[in-house]
């Protein structure tokens, strides 16, 4: 059986909670309200075009990384952990929008020789 002997150096438990952050939260709520508003604010002010679906793309990816590092705690990380998220997640996105773009062709093309 091990012995264990406890030295004196060692730093005892206090029981101490740390102090909330209440300051950081607020922050984090305010900036999320701020850039909703800005949407709601293009949605309702702005006809429907492409300058509009535009800028509500822009905010979206925005509004997604802040909170990608605010609450998955990825800003603090490592920059190679943050490169090997953000990589696939870019192609992943690439994928998904040339699926898109070739399915609509290969639709377009079956349903214009089927005619």
């Amino acid at each position: 059986m091990a012995s264990h002997s406890h030295n004196s150096n060692e730093e005892e438990y206090t029981g101490d909670i740390p102090a909330p952050q209440t300051k950081g939260i607020w922050r984090v709520f305010i900036i999320l309200c701020a850039l909703t508003a800005v949407e709601f604010a293009f949605a309702f002010l702005m006809d429907p075009s492409t300058l509009r679906n535009s800028i509500f793309i822009i905010l979206t990816i925005f509004k997604a990384f802040f909170i990608v590092g605010e609450f998955m705690h990825l800003k603090h990380e490592t920059k190679s952990l943050i490169w090997s998220v953000l990589i696939p997640t870019a192609l992943l996105v690439w994928l998904l929008i040339a699926l898109i773009t070739e399915g609509t062709y290969f639709g377009d093309s079956v349903y214009n020789y089927l005619k």
